[in-house]
């Protein structure tokens, strides 16, 4: 927790402890369902707690926004997304309904009410969401194909609706043609090695 108070220092009481018990109640769970490699989980904060809110840093998501996040797994980046924006609605969508069982529980225990899971694929959504978050579930052409029909026509936000993808090396050969890049590097964000070569891709039309 000492790494996201370094960079998320106005944290309230209540965002403070619920990122604390995220840590404990996924030890739990990893070691019934192995949703999180043992490397990872002793790098929770930083590997998935501290690069899911990498998005907090590029985006203020408005109370009432929609944001879908597709492939979740575990809960990431959406479930620390989801803290941190208590009075926004978080759809969190995976095929592997186990995983999902893991966000489900996690999201009660700490108590937040922000926060809808769907048993599915991506391809068989069809409501409509502000922004479509993920975190390497595939190539960036692929994502942007899931996230482009699923995303309003009306933006709010001070950024247009797109897709907040957090992937890291070369994307040059997997950018779409019917979608405006840009790719904001974590580095600039946090100063961890782990950080070096990983990157946010911001996509919209």
């Amino acid at each position: 927790m000492d790494l996201i108070h370094k960079y998320f220092n106005s944290l309230s009481p209540t965002h403070y402890e619920q990122m604390s018990a995220l840590e404990v109640l996924y030890k739990d769970w990893n070691a019934k369902i192995n949703v999180i490699s043992r490397k990872d989980i002793d790098n929770f904060y930083e590997h998935h707690v501290l690069h899911s809110l990498a998005i907090a840093k590029f985006i203020n998501f408005l109370p009432n926004a929609k944001v879908l996040d597709i492939g979740t797994g575990g809960g990431f980046p959406g479930l620390p997304l989801a803290i941190m924006f208590p009075q926004t609605n978080f759809v969190l969508v995976d095929s592997i309904g186990k995983k999902l069982k893991i966000v489900d529980d996690v999201a009660k225990q700490i108590g937040l009410n922000n926060v809808t899971t769907i048993h599915t694929r991506a391809e068989q959504l069809n409501d409509k969401y502000d922004f479509v978050t993920s975190r390497a579930v595939t190539r960036l052409d692929v994502a942007w194909s899931w996230a482009e029909p699923l995303l309003s026509p009306v933006s709010l936000h001070s950024v247009k609706n797109g897709l907040i993808y957090l992937k890291g090396g070369d994307i040059n050969a997997e950018i779409p043609n019917n979608c405006i890049i840009q790719k904001i590097p974590l580095n600039n964000m946090f100063k961890e090695p782990y950080f070096a070569e990983k990157a946010i891709v911001y996509g919209h039309n």
